[in-house]
């Protein structure tokens, strides 16, 4: 079927599939000003159902790391209301695990010793030995179980986002906040460390919400795809940003990142983001002049 649909109503049909949310997580008319009149973005809305992974793509600028660090409790919006699991959020929870591109891990703890140190905060009733047990669950589920006892420092880049990446699972969150965790590793450590997010996703049921620039890690990762606008004046009037699009990934959920470009629909569905970046994320949502 989609081999012979044009990109136009492919794109329609990315659309339509759209399933309905439960809204285990809803944001509503989220806005951020830091110079008055002049609101970064506004009027952000989206809901995520629970399980479900969504990613949001935009141009540096347009207030994405902002959005999620007031998912996170990090900080607070000029305007508008966030809700997770019938609750309105208000500030930092080990319900919220979050990972960022720097793995802030305690250059002084060992990997055990840092994850033992979140879960330990979590549960501060349990025992050392069913801490161990725990944190050496989460490690290997990574593929780290032979550097458990190293520091930091004698870990790789890559290494020390999967620690990042256990750590933020092994407290259990209702929900898992990535700002482009994978950002600053090589091409090779970055699609493995997807593989392994995939799966472990995948396996756990988690709910995500993730930053990345990257469209094609989008298509991969995301269940939904939120396509953001940077503000911007025309005609001496300005306009902030804000949610433009909301695209659903039709691909099948099982898609690997070697396969993924010989799937039919890819390239209407990477095509429809890519165009969305170079013409419309930096003019308000709207097809640029030519």
């Amino acid at each position: 079927m989609w081999s012979e649909l044009s990109e136009r109503d492919a794109v329609v049909a990315i659309h339509r599939k759209e399933k309905p949310m439960t809204g285990f997580l809803k944001v509503e008319g989220l806005a951020k000003t830091w110079v008055p009149g002049k609101p970064v973005f506004a009027d952000v809305s989206f809901t995520l159902d629970k399980g479900e992974f969504v990613c949001i793509i935009g141009h540096s600028g347009c207030g994405k790391t902002t959005i999620l660090n007031v998912l996170a409790g990090l900080d607070t919006a000029t305007d508008g209301h966030v809700f997770m699991d019938g609750r309105e959020i208000s500030g930092p929870s080990l319900e919220r695990g979050v990972v960022f591109q720097g793995h802030a891990l305690m250059p002084w703890l060992t990997v055990r010793q840092n994850i033992a140190f979140a879960v330990k905060s979590c549960w501060p009733e349990w025992p050392a030995p069913k801490v161990n047990v725990h944190v050496e669950k989460f490690v290997a589920m990574v593929g780290l179980s032979a550097a458990i006892d190293k520091k930091p420092s004698q870990l790789s880049g890559g290494m020390k986002q999967r620690v990042g990446i256990a750590r933020a699972f092994s407290i259990q969150p209702k929900m898992l906040l990535l700002d482009e965790p994978f950002g600053a590793l090589d091409a090779l450590t970055r699609g493995t460390i997807q593989d392994e997010l995939m799966t472990i996703v995948r396996d756990t049921q988690q709910t995500v919400f993730m930053i990345t620039h990257d469209v094609d890690e989008a298509i991969l990762l995301a269940d939904r795809i939120l396509l953001m606008t940077n503000g911007h004046e025309s005609d001496g009037r300005y306009t902030p940003g804000g949610i433009a699009e909301v695209v659903t990934n039709t691909l099948p959920r099982e898609r690997t990142r070697a396969g993924l470009h010989h799937l039919p629909g890819y390239y209407e569905l990477r095509n429809h983001i890519v165009d969305f970046l170079v013409t419309r994320a930096l003019a308000g949502g709207k097809p640029a002049d030519h």
